[in-house]
């Protein structure tokens, strides 16, 4: 089963990157670069941006 590609944008990720403070290590030495720790603490990031995101959006909505 192959990897579900683009679920989080380039832009996203960098952004998110430059936020934990491994936005450097990343550009010496791309995303393999990064530990698991912190490859989880982007997901994480990640997902607490779109719940807050899906909150504001169901404020709006009701």
């Amino acid at each position: 089963m192959g990897r579900n590609k683009g679920l989080m944008s380039e832009a996203l990720k960098f952004e998110l990157a430059k936020e934990l403070g491994v936005y450097d290590i990343v550009q010496r030495e791309g995303w393999g670069g990064v530990s698991s720790r912190n490859c989880g603490n982007l997901v994480r990031l990640a997902i607490e941006r779109a719940e807050r995101s899906l909150m504001t959006e169901n404020r709006y909505r009701s």
